[in-house]
């Protein structure tokens, strides 16, 4: 009876454990479309720590993570002023910074990068600099990523599969891949398989016509000499402006095109107007 009594408070340590893990500071983004498990985001600027490793998918991670761990753990030069002390030789105390998630591993030509996302409260020149010379800071701009998420182990298996799945879903969707693709993982090695995190991100072209369908150019009515005559020249016409109303089609057309159709329309509606 306290056996069984200790495997499942051990048990229910672990799951405790893994909403913990889950309620850390995350890289920050804007959901623009949700479709059951996929999603279309738009990131925020970030820093990472990051560095590069030779291995298999599975393998990439465990060797990077104990690089980035030692790193976010004190192997680092903390840049925060010391006031003077005596002796000269003080030096500053390294510097722990918290865990963050997603850990994010890419394929780099022949190698993997994998990143731990920094928190918010620093920037380039607050983090603390890194003494081991295979971990570099870096900050990624802005971006848009389609995303996936499933739970499961962190195999290729699932990791080939779920990638498959989101190629096509952009595909479908009328979106375009704008880069190599990411697995991003939130959960620590002990969290049980059912309930990690994970997910495949791909960056996509931003869509210019997201916000809206339409777009208006205000411009100013032709000058009453101007419509008096029977037959504008096109120097005349150049110089005429009318209000045009562009209705931009969803992935038909792109502004330009649909821009210059309606330019075109209003400038025969002119031409029509005045050989009355």
């Amino acid at each position: 009876m306290k056996k069984t009594a200790g495997i499942l408070i051990a048990i229910a340590s672990i799951l405790t454990g893994a909403t913990e893990t889950m309620a850390i500071e995350e890289t920050q983004y804007t959901v623009v479309k949700k479709d059951e498990n996929f999603e279309i985001r738009d990131y925020a600027p970030h820093i990472v720590a990051e560095t590069l490793v030779v291995g298999s998918l599975e393998e990439a991670g465990s060797k990077a993570f104990k690089i980035l761990f030692g790193y976010i753990s004190g192997e680092n030069r903390s840049r925060k002023k010391v006031e003077m002390t005596a002796p000269v030789s003080q030096q500053a105390e390294p510097e722990k910074i918290k865990m963050t998630a997603p850990v994010s591993q890419q394929r780099m030509e022949d190698k993997w990068a994998v990143s731990f996302m920094m928190p918010a409260s620093y920037s380039l020149e607050t983090l603390p600099e890194p003494q081991n010379p295979r971990v570099t800071l870096r900050r990624v701009s802005s971006r848009r990523m389609a995303a996936v998420r499933y739970s499961g182990s962190w195999s290729e298996k699932g990791y080939l599969k779920n990638k498959t799945k989101l190629e096509s879903w952009i595909n479908d969707n009328g979106f375009m891949i704008a880069g190599d693709p990411l697995w991003a993982r939130y959960n620590a090695p002990f969290t049980p398989w059912f309930l990690r995190r994970n997910e495949i991100l791909i960056p996509v072209a931003p869509d210019e016509n997201q916000d809206s369908d339409q777009a208006d150019i205000d411009t100013i009515e032709p000058s009453p000499r101007q419509a008096a005559g029977k037959v504008l020249p096109v120097t005349a016409l150049l110089h005429s402006t009318v209000r045009i109303k562009i209705r931009f089609p969803v992935r038909s057309l792109t502004p330009s095109q649909a821009a210059g159709n309606a330019l075109a329309t209003a400038v025969q509606s002119i031409v029509m107007n005045n050989a009355r």
